[in-house]
């Protein structure tokens, strides 16, 4: 693909990738008119122009170009023809698509793409089915293993299970910087798998000491329990419980970072074919993750409450042991791409820069500053896209500001002192990206409910539904459906009534903000009229009363969540994606780790001076609808917040592909 020159304002900087000592400069002069599109053609190369206000410098295999004219001046001789001259403009596309790249000889540069199989792909989709039920196997039901085995008491059960969550969405991060930066794909997932089954192994295992008739029993007056009897579990339990539970989480976040983008580089992104199964493969993943999520919250589960914890558990470990023997056995088949580099080296490459030119002043219009052919954030030169430059965090601007020393003609350019408009306006974008990202960490806060407190309200709820007893935790498996029939209500109802528009992606991201309110409300208002109908009467309410704020929950994942990943992946710089989107999850993370902490706080506050609390270990003694609220109105000063945040968002704009 050529490679063009653009004029950013009155200057324009195009610094050497090597400076030749052993030949002198060759200079052409009086070139000021030069067009602001060129390409330097050489033996089917393109080769790059220093541009200085009064001369142009051509550094790049000089002598191999003298050579090349000579040879040319010979051939036009021999053959009759003029000599062909060395700069040729380059055509305008045809299509304001697409570019029409032109060759040295002037003929379409088409070659042959040969296209991938299904093979590895959906080896990688089956991966994809066994690990989402492996690990919805555990994390559905943790919540009721913890209060009903382990003993523990609602608040701490709930804490726990977030903290839980929460680390399987902040790995990703880790796994994500390990992929790219050293390991690659390929070996990330290998080794997430091998961790991921010691802890599913450890935590199969630990269900099976016995935690009746050996320890004396406690004394938990306000116990709900009736299945199992309330005795103490030895803390050495625990410890290998927990362990186990942090093996898995570093496992499956290591999956989550890496399996998709794994499976994703097995297409050739430069044939057509190609990205249209790459797109169907996308599809087919999320499939495959609704498949673990319903098998798990309806077999799993039923076997977990009704049949045996150990059989249960058992399940989820021999998914993930299928996993990696199916992953390994396939080794062949797969495409694998070299790491990278760490894309976290250019933002630390902007922030030293501007450090070290603290004293210098940049223009508003930020004219002057430096622009050289794209460098990617892990140091690689290629065709991406430049970005144009914006008035906001200018302080980050005088990173590219040109000084005397950067502008020594006998030195590389230090990327440490000197870096790209581009390279700046990266760091700018993560930092415009900052507010809707933090809104993000408060909507997950309340998203997390779902796998805690509604889950602890349905054991407090009457469970038999057409005279099977389904277990509360199954109500999972409703939320999932529920995604499905907001992505076809939006499809076929939501965009037709709009003339064909879609929503903008901040549009979608804001009715999930605003969703989230709603089924906070909902669990609210249901709890409030289960403690009364339970205090008046003693009646006890049916789960189904769960479903609705169960389906406004998935209307809130649908147009927030999902659209959330989208959005942070298109909004990414070209060379940070993968951390982008890693980023996303990382909302997910940190969410859960704020609710753990608000529910410990809650706990703490309200028990003081003997009272049982808002979240008694006897939910019918306690105020849980007081927490609901207290979530909903966090949920709508959060709403609020976004709001203000996404009007003054501003959306990334590249001006020149190259």
């Amino acid at each position: 693909m050529s490679k063009t020159l653009t004029r950013r304002s009155a200057d324009i900087f195009q610094r050497p990738t090597e400076s030749p000592s052993d030949s002198p400069d060759l200079e052409l002069k009086d070139l000021s008119e030069l067009s602001d599109l060129a390409v330097l053609c050489l033996d089917d190369g393109f080769y790059r122009l220093n541009v200085h206000p009064e001369r142009i410098f051509i550094r790049d295999f000089q002598s191999k170009l003298r050579e090349r004219e000579r040879e040319k001046e010979r051939e036009a001789m021999e053959e009759g023809e003029e000599r062909r001259p060395l700069l040729i403009n380059r055509e305008e596309p045809n299509d304001s698509n697409q570019e029409k790249a032109v060759s040295c000889q002037g003929s379409d540069l088409e070659e042959p793409v040969a296209t991938s199989d299904w093979r590895a792909p959906a080896t990688i989709l089956g991966i994809e089915c066994l690990e989402s039920m492996a690990f919805n196997g555990i994390a559905t039901n943790l919540v009721v293993y913890l209060r009903t085995v382990l003993h523990d008491d609602n608040a701490s059960s709930a804490a726990k299970v977030s903290i839980w969550y929460g680390t399987s969405y902040f790995v990703p991060i880790v796994g994500a910087v390990l992929a790219d930066t050293w390991w690659g794909s390929y070996a990330t997932v290998m080794v997430s798998l091998i961790l991921y089954f010691l802890g599913m192994m450890g935590t199969t295992l630990s269900s099976l000491i016995p935690t009746t008739d050996l320890f004396p029993s406690c004394d938990d007056k306000d116990s709900d329990i009736t299945r199992t009897p309330c005795n103490a579990v030895s803390a050495p339990h625990k410890l290998v419980l927990y362990l186990c539970l942090f093996l898995i989480a570093l496992g499956c976040g290591g999956v989550r970072s890496s399996l998709l983008p794994f499976g994703a580089d097995q297409f050739i992104d430069t044939n057509h074919t190609d990205q249209q199964k790459k797109a169907s493969f996308f599809s087919w993943f999320y499939v495959c993750v609704i498949f673990g999520v319903i098998s798990s919250g309806t077999v799993v589960v039923w076997v977990q409450e009704n049949v045996s914890w150990s059989l249960g558990f058992a399940i989820s470990t021999f998914c993930v042991s299928l996993a990696l023997v199916w992953f390994l056995a396939c080794t062949a088949l797969y495409r694998r791409k070299v790491p990278s580099g760490s894309p976290l080296k250019s933002i630390c490459q902007v922030l030293v820069a501007s450090l070290r030119k603290i004293g210098l002043n940049v223009s508003k219009q930020g004219t002057s500053l430096f622009e050289d052919d794209y460098e990617s954030s892990n140091g690689e030169v290629g065709s991406q896209k430049r970005l144009a430059h914006t008035s906001d965090f200018r302080f980050l601007d005088k990173a590219a500001i040109m000084t005397d020393s950067d502008l020594e003609s006998n030195s590389p350019r230090n990327s440490w002192s000197l870096c790209t408009v581009t390279q700046v306006q990266e760091l700018k974008i993560l930092l415009r990206l900052a507010p809707i990202w933090a809104t993000g960490v408060l909507h997950s806060a309340a998203f997390s409910q779902m796998h805690t407190t509604f889950i602890q309200q349905g054991k407090a709820m009457d469970t038999t539904v057409l005279s099977f007893s389904v277990p509360a935790a199954s109500l999972y498996s409703f939320e999932v459906i529920c995604v499905v029939c907001w992505v076809f209500f939006y499809n076929k109802v939501v965009v037709p009534t709009m003339g064909g528009v879609p929503l903008s992606q901040l549009q979608r991201i804001g009715i999930g903000r605003f969703l989230i309110v709603l089924a906070m409300s909902a669990a609210a208002v249901l709890e409030m009229v289960r403690l009364e109908k339970f205090r008046n009467s003693g009646s006890v309410l049916n789960v189904t009363w769960q479903l609705p704020q169960y389906f406004i929950v998935a209307g809130a994942e649908f147009f927030s969540l999902i659209t959330q990943l989208e959005f942070f992946h298109g909004q990414a710089p070209d060379a940070m994606k993968n951390v982008c989107t890693a980023f996303a999850l990382l909302c997910i993370a940190l969410g859960n780790y704020l609710s753990s902490l608000i529910i410990t706080m809650v706990a703490l506050v309200t028990t003081k001076g003997g009272e049982s609390g808002w979240l008694p270990n006897d939910l019918n003694k306690g105020h849980m609808d007081y927490y609901f609220w207290m979530v909903t109105a966090i949920s709508g000063l959060n709403f609020v917040l976004y709001i203000i945040f996404a009007r003054r968002y501003k959306l990334k704009e590249a001006i020149l592909s190259t």
